[in-house]
């Protein structure tokens, strides 16, 4: 599992040390990853929606999750993978 943020370095660390993240947050300063994804329509875009994207271990999106509410959605998703 990985996060992603259009935040650089020393912001997702900051972050990521404050919440106690138990996982990676990756860089995605130039946008592409959000918009190949879904979570931002162009490279104008402030911030990423937050989206979860499962993707199976052959490469596939496995399901998408398009609107996000993060005090529920580690249950949801967990439940759901279960």
């Amino acid at each position: 599992m990985v996060g992603a943020s259009f935040d650089d370095v020393a912001a997702n660390r900051a972050f990521r040390e404050k919440y106690a993240f138990p996982f990676p947050l990756l860089c995605d300063t130039d946008k592409q990853l959000g918009i190949a994804y879904g979570a931002a329509a162009d490279a104008s875009a402030g911030y990423p929606a937050r989206i979860t994207v499962v993707v199976a271990p052959d490469g596939t999106v496995a399901k998408v999750y398009p609107k996000v509410d993060a005090r529920t959605h580690p249950q949801q998703i967990l439940a759901d993978l279960g």
